[in-house]
């Protein structure tokens, strides 16, 4: 008897369970969708918005002054820190094995291709998106979003395109901004240990730098933008009613776009080893 009724509780405990997984893997697809047809719609309106939306211009500007102006500081420091670490631990060792030429391909693969696209994204996800999705979360929550639809402006048209462009835009510059400067500062690093004339230096550098490494590091700035802007918005926009929900809004847009543009990178990177 005993049994008998272990042996049930253990057959509707299993049921339940895999019921609980599949609506779990269910509810993925269907986010999966979702976020999918937010990103379609959002591209459909890039058009109308350059076309006519001169009134969500300005946010389009903000967008790009506090993403892309605003981090220039850190980025900075950044760039001026990988391109001292390369030089720093490489150059030594390549001294040791006469490989110092190499110090340029090394230069290039961390800064140009890997740590410049990957670190910008990092940077933007830490400071625009938290402030995008916590803010489209405010307004949901302060019922803005309901007034938008009511006077008839369609919210994804004046609130998720200039954030998309504005991200995508900034990523891309601020990618180029990281590269160039990374470049150029690492020869001010190497003139510390080694007086290396800046003629060869940059000769060098331009040598083992292909248009390749330039469309790999450009296809992962504006990759990742387009993820990090959309995480975001969709974050901002998945509230409800509760003011709890916008730092939690502000969270999950962080990891889910960190998650997202750590795998976008693998995934370009040994498409471009391969190829």
């Amino acid at each position: 008897m005993i049994k008998s009724v272990l042996l049930k509780v253990i057959v509707i405990g299993r049921f339940f369970k895999y019921n609980f997984y599949m609506w779990n893997l269910l509810m993925s697809v269907k986010q999966v969708f979702y976020n999918l047809g937010f990103f379609a719609k959002t591209l459909k309106g890039v058009g109308y918005f350059i076309r006519h939306s001169q009134a969500s211009f300005r946010i389009l500007i903000m967008q790009i002054l506090f993403t892309f102006v605003h981090a220039l500081g850190i980025s900075t420091f950044l760039a001026l820190a990988i391109g001292a670490a390369v030089n720093i631990i490489g150059l030594p060792f390549l001294t040791m094995l006469n490989q110092q030429q190499l110090i340029y391909v090394l230069l290039i693969m961390f800064i140009t291709r890997e740590f410049g696209p990957l670190l910008t994204a990092v940077i933007v996800i830490a400071r625009s998106a938290t402030a995008i999705a916590t803010e489209i979360a405010g307004m949901v929550i302060s019922h803005e979003v309901e007034a938008y639809i009511s006077v008839g402006v369609d919210p994804i048209e004046h609130l998720a395109v200039p954030r998309f462009l504005g991200v995508t835009i900034s990523l891309f510059l601020l990618n180029i901004y990281f590269s160039i400067f990374g470049l150029v500062g690492s020869f001010l690093i190497t003139r510390l240990f080694n007086n290396i004339p800046a003629d060869f230096y940059f000769t060098s550098l331009l040598s083992n730098l292909y248009i390749k490494d330039i469309l790999l590091s450009v296809s992962k700035s504006i990759a990742f933008g387009a993820i990090i802007s959309m995480g975001a918005v969709i974050q901002g926009f998945s509230v409800e009613r509760a003011s709890t929900e916008v730092p939690v809004a502000g969270l999950k847009a962080v990891s889910s776009c960190l998650a997202l543009c750590t795998v976008v990178n693998v995934l370009l990177s040994v498409i471009y080893y391969i190829v």
